[in-house]
């Protein structure tokens, strides 16, 4: 089983590209696949067709509140996945045919994501279905590597755009994995659809890591997304699924 996280500053198109990933691995037969949405936003699910709701499950910090506050149970002295383990894979874990889907949800309570993200790293580093790749969608921003929900990582994939925040954002991530102890085999930097031909030379010098290439612009994913339809569905000749297989190939998977 190998992790794959996807990051990147809001809307470079992180969970768009999470979204392509899987339908190449679906493509190239690497399944099953399990699906992680740590982003409080979840836009996974919808991306990828996946209602929890709709399917009768709940995110994890729904479970939280109904196993801990509205339950009336304490968290004291008690680690959390020891009460709601069993529930996040009986209640909150989606199980398709090329791939299963969970997700943390927003904020719970009044406070940092602690205790969701906690629940969340007990359950990864137990699982018992065996997975080809576990792909994470991670929120913006950098806080998420702090919390250090998985401690060993494959790849990760840093989705930048034209700015010079985008560049800076790349190095403190790098850094902050380093600092936290967060294994990790790669760390590829990825153009999003609005970064610039002519700085595709300069990228990976700027960053100081490995630039695999960028995601091309694609009007039908813009109308998938804003209609809720499945970036699964897209046409094989999208340009932005076809930019993605050949990201994916350069990453050397498949």
């Amino acid at each position: 089983m190998k992790m794959i996280v996807s990051m990147g500053r809001g809307g470079s198109g992180k969970t768009s590209f999470v979204a392509l990933m899987t339908k190449y691995f679906i493509e190239i037969n690497a399944t099953p696949l399990l699906l992680v949405d740590i982003d409080p936003d979840q836009n996974l699910g919808e991306a990828v067709g996946v209602s929890l709701e709709d399917e009768g499950k709940k995110t994890i910090s729904e479970l939280l509140i109904e196993t801990f506050i509205e339950g009336g149970g304490t968290t004291v002295g008690i680690p959390p996945s020891d009460r709601i383990e069993w529930r996040i894979w009986e209640e909150g874990l989606y199980e398709g045919e090329y791939f299963d889907f969970m997700a943390v949800g927003p904020k719970w309570i009044e406070g940092c994501y602690c205790l969701p993200d906690a629940a969340l790293k007990m359950a990864l580093q137990r699982l018992t279905k065996t997975y080809k790749y576990v792909l994470i969608d991670s929120p913006a921003g950098l806080e998420h590597l702090n919390r250090k929900i998985t401690s060993k990582v494959d790849v990760l994939f840093d989705i930048i755009d034209p700015s010079k925040k985008s560049f800076e954002h790349i190095k403190r991530a790098y850094r902050i994995v380093n600092e936290v102890g967060i294994e990790f085999k790669n760390f590829y930097v990825i153009g999003g659809y609005r970064f610039p031909e002519d700085l595709k030379p300069k990228s990976g010098e700027m960053a100081g890591m490995k630039y695999l290439g960028k995601i091309k612009y694609d009007k039908n994913v813009e109308d998938y997304i804003f209609s809720g339809k499945s970036l699964l569905e897209l046409p094989s000749s999208s340009p932005a699924y076809q930019s993605v297989k050949e990201i994916m190939r350069r990453a050397g998977y498949g």
